[in-house]
């Protein structure tokens, strides 16, 4: 994947078309025999395409049917598996290995059902804030065969879904739930040692930034301790990764969570806080670490080394998420 920050924090649902206004207690996603979705397009002009299952919103074509909000945005309603189709080769290439795809299929899938909730007037967006969905034209044959081949397939625990999370590349060992966002978590979301994810371009990587960027960026709590003078590393979670990061000024110091060091600076320069080394050089901070995304739960980029290594989308998905079971819904 392109990997959304945070994928596993982000609230989806499914929808079941006709179906009763469930109570407290019942999941829709699990009440008829075909779960559709509905998907927020936002704004823009829909049309249906005569002799067609689709339509097109904004000149690109959809699977399924459309329904306009109050407030005049297009919501796609439309097939789980259809919806897979488009969604699975925009999460993972989809010229990697049959496995890792049927793996992704399986994540993205169990993603949509375990956030189950018909209260809302829509369950997800197309973008990275939930999954990533262009529609027909982002379907590809590899993607729609992965979705084939796990058809109904999903991630349980205890009986329930599974909260599924991915990232792009761990850089050798995942983060915990827990570590990562705070909460309990879950058991098995705790963390595990990947040995396949290096052939990744972020397996390991280098990066700078400017002082006077960071001092910028963190001015608020700069300002009463003066001119940022160091930066370093602080504690580290049980995978390696930072928890938190000491801004060294002229009259003291101060600790920021490690995430908002990440968000603070950049996604894209600090790539995971699995960071190794630090070191300033004025007027430089330079950073050497591994991975790419957040790290929780499957490492995409190890998924796709344990499908060339023979390995089956089950045996993915049993490393990345011990304890559950892959299981026709």
């Amino acid at each position: 994947m392109r990997r959304r920050e945070f994928l596993a924090l982000t609230a989806a649902a499914a929808y079941l078309p006709g179906a009763a206004q469930p109570d407290d207690d019942v999941d829709p996603a699990t009440s008829a025999a075909v779960a559709s979705l509905r998907v927020l397009l936002g704004a823009g002009v829909a049309q249906p395409v005569a002799g067609s299952d689709g339509f097109l919103f904004d000149g690109r074509p959809y699977r399924g049917s459309f329904e306009r909000l109050a407030d005049g945005r297009i919501v796609n309603v439309v097939g789980l598996e259809a919806y897979l189709y488009s969604v699975v080769p925009h999460e993972m290439t989809s010229s990697w290995p049959a496995p890792a795809l049927a793996a992704q299929a399986v994540c993205a899938r169990t993603y949509v059902l375990q956030r189950s909730n018909p209260r809302r007037d829509y369950d997800v967006v197309p973008s990275q804030m939930d999954q990533v969905y262009p529609g027909v034209t982002g379907e590809t044959p590899a993607g729609r065969a992965a979705v084939d081949a796990t058809a109904g397939q999903v991630l349980r625990f205890g009986g329930m879904f599974a909260t599924v999370a991915y990232s792009s590349c761990c850089g050798g060992h995942t983060e915990s739930a827990a570590d990562a966002w705070g909460g309990a978590g879950a058991p098995y979301l705790g963390g595990v040692v990947c040995r396949y994810c290096t052939d990744s371009p972020y397996y390991r990587w280098q990066a700078s930034v400017a002082m006077d960027d960071i001092a910028q960026r963190f001015s608020e709590q700069l300002d009463p301790i003066g001119a940022l003078q160091n930066v370093v590393i602080g504690s580290r979670d049980a995978s390696g990764r930072a928890r938190d990061v000491t801004l060294v000024a002229q009259r003291g110091s101060v600790d920021v969570k490690g995430t908002a060091f990440r968000l603070g600076v950049g996604a894209r320069v600090v790539r995971s806080l699995l960071i190794s080394d630090a070191r300033v050089d004025q007027p430089e901070l330079f950073l050497e670490g591994g991975g790419l995304g957040h790290g929780v739960g499957m490492c995409q980029w190890g998924a796709r080394g344990m499908a060339l290594a023979g390995h089956t989308a089950r045996d993915i998905l049993a490393l990345y998420f011990p304890g559950t079971e892959t299981v026709h819904d």
